[in-house]
């Protein structure tokens, strides 16, 4: 895969948490620890496969922490970091902007729904 310039911040914050499922994983441990089963459980959707490249990937790029406990069996929990915690934060008011351009969007497809059962009475 080349690496191409960027010209801004955004870039480098995307290929971070490009991707469907990073910024999801990162959000679901910014408050608590989880394991691998609780991760699964938590994002409906994701694949097994998937699951374990995204944290493989978060992990790499510093973001999530991987402590394997030495028992039996094993147990290993995965928890953000100080970096993955600072990028949470930078995502919140992008959430909060997501959130609202949904609302909007559902609120003009409604709008357009009934003007067109309007003009078909």
């Amino acid at each position: 895969m080349t690496k191409r310039p960027i010209n801004c911040g955004v870039g480098p914050a995307f290929e971070v948490i490009g991707g469907k499922w990073k910024a999801v994983i990162l959000w679901e441990i910014h408050d608590a620890p989880r394991r691998f089963g609780e991760l699964r459980r938590l994002i409906p959707g994701v694949s097994e496969k998937m699951l374990i490249q995204q944290l493989r990937e978060l992990e790499a790029d510093g973001l999530v922490d991987r402590h394997v406990f030495h028992e039996v069996p094993p147990r290993v929990e995965y928890s953000v970091t100080a970096l993955g915690k600072s990028l949470n934060k930078a995502m919140g008011p992008l959430a909060d902007w997501g959130e609202a351009y949904q609302r909007s969007r559902t609120a003009a497809g409604s709008a357009a729904s009934s003007s067109n059962k309007k003009k078909k009475a």
